[in-house]
């Protein structure tokens, strides 16, 4: 009978030794050499008539070992399940300590894997202090907003070169190296935005520019906060990889004349609302610019939560084997020296999973089929803004749509994972002592460069 013996080797670290005796795999090898006997096509024998000799001499080696190695894993896997064994990743074999196996000579044999544990830690979130910023729209903010809306809706024109920063420019950004060099396989993404997008810094490269010339920038220094949010977003990239490097390849050069500011622009901007003058419309533009700081502040907290919770929640980890699996036990093999490098960043990951699933499980936070949809659908309104109306029956479409994007197996899972984290995040934020602090835009976008995660 097959036994599992459990020794520790170092902290959170225990070698696992499975013994198994010739009673436990050897009826499972017999029966798997039927099964070759029955499907293997050996010239000069009928299917399934091919002697048990031979099929042995040719196969028994193989499927003897395989059997050996999969009744082992069974009662590894059983004993983990059994003894409530909490390990990180997979065992990791110690294969200097396997032993030889021979078709010919059943017997018993002893295997060692090595497994990490995973730590005991308690988390405090109660403990957690938080700043939740205030960013009142200044009449600057909302008058460069309409003017920017004026300019989106008005009338274009194609002069030669770039003249000024009222310029727009249909664009293309590539994505590339300091020097400029494509990088192969990178991103390229179709863009129209004006001169003055740009932070002041980075628009003097573009006056006197024409049709086919290429700029290259780093998107952390070419644009604001803002913008740089929004032109993440546009070309899919996470925070973290904001100073990427981009060719930027003019493809059109426009001006523009302004939208009047009368009901057709209050129209087109708000279809949903009705504004008849420009106090009104002002005020409709002052609400965006707070709701978007407002949750951008509500974002800053839930950083602020993030890293609270990664700085101040002690937890020991079995450091040695988990550089070990990142070099072996992974899908990708590594070196000693890029696991070295790698650990730091991998270990925050672990840290933050064993975090998250706990405080997952301690507030209960589920993820049901209609907050996918939800999700689906406000993508979606996200998306076409304030063109939805063009789409007939917005009730249909949304459904549709949110019934479409639940059979996508990629969406649902990156969906879950958002979901919950954010379903997450509201629930500490509301334990969380947060007091309030008005704060400038400018020195707001300052706090936001300084963490990401």
């Amino acid at each position: 009978m097959a036994t599992v013996t459990r020794t520790n080797i170092a902290p959170l670290n225990d070698k696992l030794t499975v013994t198994i005796a010739k009673e436990d795999y050897i009826k499972g090898f017999e029966t798997s050499l039927k099964k070759y006997s029955k499907t293997a096509n050996i010239p000069g024998f009928r299917k399934g008539m091919v002697p048990a000799g031979l099929i042995k001499k040719m196969y028994g080696q193989s499927v003897f070992q395989d059997e050996v190695i999969k009744t082992v894993e069974n009662e590894m896997n059983q004993y983990i399940a059994k003894e409530k064994i909490e390990i990180f990743a997979q065992p990791l074999p110690l294969a200097t300590q396997f032993p030889a196996m021979d078709v010919n000579n059943p017997s018993s044999y002893d295997f060692s894997f090595e497994v990490g544990l995973k730590p005991a830690f308690t988390i405090d979130t109660k403990a957690i202090k938080a700043t939740r910023y205030k960013i009142e729209a200044t009449e600057d903010m909302i008058h460069a907003e309409v003017e920017r809306l004026q300019v989106r809706n008005g009338n274009m024109s194609e002069p030669e070169a770039v003249e000024s920063e009222e310029n727009v420019l249909n664009v293309t950004f590539i994505e590339a190296d300091k020097s400029g060099t494509a990088v192969e396989g990178g991103i390229t993404k179709d863009n129209s935005l004006l001169i003055k997008y740009f932070a002041e810094k980075a628009r003097k490269q573009f006056i006197g520019k024409k049709t086919g010339d290429v700029v290259t920038i780093q998107l952390s220094k070419a644009f604001e906060q803002k913008e740089l949010d929004i032109i993440l977003g546009d070309l899919a990239i996470e925070k973290a990889d904001a100073d990427k490097f981009f060719n930027i390849e003019i493809t059109k050069v426009g001006a523009v004349e302004k939208a009047a500011l009368d009901e057709t622009l209050f129209t087109v901007t708000y279809p949903n609302q009705t504004i008849t003058n420009e106090a009104e419309f002002r005020a409709a533009v002052k609400k965006d610019i707070e709701g978007y700081y407002e949750a951008q502040s509500k974002n800053q907290v839930h950083d602020q939560i993030y890293h609270a919770l990664i700085d101040n929640t002690k937890m020991e980890f079995p450091t040695a084997f988990l550089k070990r699996w990142l070099q072996t036990g992974g899908e990708k093999q590594r070196t000693e020296e890029e696991a070295e490098k790698e650990y730091p960043v991998f270990q925050d990951q672990l840290k933050w999973t064993l975090i998250s699933t706990q405080l997952i499980a301690d507030h209960k936070i589920e993820v049901v089929a209609e907050d996918l949809k939800a999700f689906a659908k406000q993508q979606l309104m996200s998306y076409m803004g304030g063109q939805l109306g063009a789409l007939g029956d917005n009730d249909k479409w949304l459904e549709d749509y949110a019934q479409r994007m639940m059979q996508d197996r990629k969406f649902v899972e990156d969906s879950y994972h958002r979901i919950s984290t954010d379903k997450l995040f509201q629930a500490i934020e509301a334990e969380v002592s947060a007091k309030e602090e008005k704060i400038s835009a400018e020195k707001f976008a300052e706090k936001l460069n300084h963490h990401h995660h």
